[in-house]
C-alpha cells in the first residue's frame, strides 16, 4: 500500500471549491478531491486540473486513506442537512486528531454544535468563511477560521499561504475564535455586504432617475469614486457593471429585471442583531429593500394607481448644481457606510460578549482588507481605529471617522431630504442618518413609550431623579392595582 501524500481533501466540486483545490494546488500542497457525483472527479482531474498534483478519490473511504495524519478534510458543500451528512459519512473513517473544516457558508450556531459534538469523539472542527467569489477562491479570498483552536497550527500554514495578501504580504486570514465565531464574523461580513450593494444601489438611482443621468455616465462617476476614499471592490465593479454593453450596443444594465434575490446570510445577520438588541438597521433596510424589490407584479400595479412628485431634481438642469449633487451623492453614500461598518462591529461586539469569543477586531478588518466581496481602502482606517483603542465602544467615535461623519453631513442630510421631497426611496441612506441622529441624541422620547408600557402593562419605569436599577410603577387611572410586571427585555 502506498504511503498517503494528500496534504488536504477538498470535498465539493463546484466552483468555490474547484478554485480553492487549483489555489492550494499552486502554493505547493497536494489536494485529495472528491464530490458526491464522481463523474465530477473525472471531469476535473482531465480538464481544470491536468497536469496538476491533484489526486481524486471516488468514494469517502478512498478520500481518507490518501491523507497524511492528522487529516484535513474541508468541505465546500451546501449549508444544512449536507454538511450534516458528509461529516457522518467521514466519521467511521477518521481517528482522533483528524480535522474536519467547513468552508461553506453554515449558520454559526450549527458550526457551535458541530464544533462540540466532534470534540467529544476526539475530532477537532474548523468553521470558517471564505469571501472573494470565484476569483477570490482561485487567486486570494478572505478565509475567517474558528472552531476547534488546536486545529489551527494544522490548517494554518494552507489557509495562510492562499490567502490574499495585503500590506508588505500580510495574508487575510488569522484565527478568529472558538465555537461558532468563524462563520459568525464571516455572517456579518455577507451583512455589510448587503449594506453595501444597497447604499450603492441608492446612489445610482438618485444620478438614474433623479438627475436623468444615463449608465455610461454613472459609470464614470462611480470609477471617479473608485480612486477616492471610497476605493474598493463593489466600487470597481459597479462602474464596469454601468459601462458593459449588450450585444446591440446599449448598457446591459438597463436590461436586468429590477427583482433581487438573496441566499440567507443577510437575514441571519438581521434576525440575530434582534436576538442580541442590536439595532442593525442599514442592513436591515438593505434585507428588506430586496424583499420589496421582489414583489416586482405587485409594484407595477401599485405605481398605477400610488401617486407621488416627479422624481427629477431641478439640479440635473445645470451643470454645476448637478456636480454639487453628485458630490452629496457621494457624502451620503460615505457617512451612510460608516454607519454601517460601525453597526455590524456593535453586532460583532455583543455576540463575541454573549458567547465569550475573544474577537481581534482589527484583525477582522484586516482580514476583510483584501480578497472579500466588502475589500476597500476603508477597511484600512477601520483596523487604525481599533489598533489605537482596542476597546473603541462604537466606530462613529473615532476620531478619523468622526471627522469624516462631519465633513459629510451636510451633503448627506440634503440627498436624504431632496430623496424624501421627490418621492425615491433611499431606505439604507436615511435609516443610518435615522441612526446617526438616535445615537447623538441624549434625550429620546422612549421616556413616554415606557410610560405607555406601564399603563397598558405595569412594566415599571425608572427615573431621571433617581440612581438608575431602581423601577417604579404609577396607578395611571386609579383604578389599578399596586402591583407590578417584572422587569426583563426578551
Amino acid at each position: 500500500m502506498s504511503t498517503p501524500s494528500g496534504d488536504i481533501a477538498l470535498i465539493g466540486l463546484a466552483v468555490m471549491g474547484q478554485n480553492l483545490i487549483l489555489n492550494m494546488n499552486d502554493h505547493g500542497f497536494t489536494v485529495v478531491a472528491y464530490n458526491r457525483t464522481t463523474s465530477k472527479v473525472d471531469d476535473f482531474l482531465a480538464n481544470e486540473a491536468k497536469g496538476t498534483r491533484i489526486l481524486g478519490a471516488h468514494s469517502i473511504e478512498e478520500v481518507v486513506s490518501k491523507l497524511k495524519r492528522p487529516r484535513r478534510v474541508m468541505l465546500m458543500v451546501k449549508a444544512g442537512a449536507a454538511v450534516d451528512e458528509f461529516i457522518a459519512q467521514l466519521l467511521p473513517h477518521l481517528e482522533p486528531g483528524d480535522i474536519i473544516i467547513d468552508g461553506g457558508n453554515s449558520l454559526y450556531g450549527d458550526t457551535d454544535r458541530r464544533v462540540k459534538e466532534l470534540e467529544a469523539k476526539g475530532l477537532l472542527y474548523v468553521g470558517t468563511g471564505v469571501s472573494g467569489g470565484e476569483e477570490g477562491a482561485r487567486f486570494g479570498p478572505s478565509i475567517m477560521p474558528g472552531g476547534s483552536t488546536a486545529a489551527w497550527e494544522h490548517v494554518k500554514p494552507i489557509f495562510q499561504s492562499i490567502a490574499a495578501k495585503v500590506d508588505g504580504d500580510t495574508p487575510c486570514c488569522d484565527w478568529v475564535g472558538n465555537g461558532g465565531s468563524g462563520h459568525y464574523v464571516k455572517m456579518v461580513h455577507n451583512g455589510i455586504e448587503y449594506g453595501d450593494m444597497q447604499l450603492i444601489c441608492e446612489a445610482y438611482n438618485l444620478m438614474r432617475d433623479g438627475l436623468g443621468m444615463g449608465a455610461d455616465e454613472i459609470a464614470s462617476v462611480f470609477k471617479t469614486w473608485n480612486t477616492g476614499d471610497l476605493d474598493s471592490f463593489l466600487i470597481e465593479i459597479t462602474g464596469n457593471i454601468l459601462g458593459f454593453k449588450d450585444e446591440d450596443g446599449t448598457p446591459l444594465v438597463d436590461k436586468i429585471l429590477d427583482t433581487a434575490g438573496q441566499k440567507g446570510t443577510g437575514k441571519w445577520t438581521v434576525i440575530d442583531s434582534a436576538n442580541l438588541a442590536q439595532p442593525v438597521t442599514l442592513i436591515a433596510e438593505a434585507v428588506f429593500a430586496r424583499c420589496v424589490s421582489a414583489m416586482k407584479d405587485e409594484r407595477v400595479k401599485a405605481s398605477r394607481k400610488l401617486k407621488g412628485p416627479r422624481p427629477a431634481f431641478a439640479q440635473a438642469k445645470k451643470e454645476a448644481a448637478k456636480a454639487a449633487l453628485i458630490e452629496d451623492i457621494k457624502s451620503a453614500l460615505y457617512a451612510s457606510k460608516i454607519v454601517s461598518y460601525a453597526q455590524g462591529y456593535m453586532l460583532m461586539r455583543a455576540a463575541a460578549k454573549e458567547n465569550n469569543w475573544a474577537l481581534n477586531y482589527g484583525g477582522i478588518a484586516l482580514m476583510w482588507r483584501g480578497g472579500c466581496i466588502i475589500r476597500s481602502r476603508f477597511l484600512g482606517k477601520i483596523k487604525e481605529a481599533f489598533d489605537k483603542n482596542p476597546k473603541l465602544n462604537n466606530l462613529m467615535l473615532d476620531d478619523y471617522f468622526r471627522g469624516e461623519i462631519k465633513k459629510s453631513q451636510k451633503g448627506w442630510r440634503n440627498v436624504v431630504s431632496l430623496a424624501v421631497k421627490k418621492g425615491i426611496p433611499v431606505p439604507a441612506f436615511s435609516t443610518a442618518l435615522s441612526f446617526f441622529d438616535g445615537y447623538r441624541t441624549a434625550r429620546l422620547p422612549a421616556n413616554l413609550l415606557q410610560a405607555q408600557r406601564d399603563y397598558f402593562g405595569a412594566h415599571t419605569y425608572e427615573r431621571v431623579d433617581k440612581e438608575r436599577g431602581q423601577f417604579f410603577h404609577t396607578n395611571w387611572t386609579g383604578a389599578g392595582g399596586r402591583v407590578s410586571s417584572s422587569t426583563y427585555n426578551a
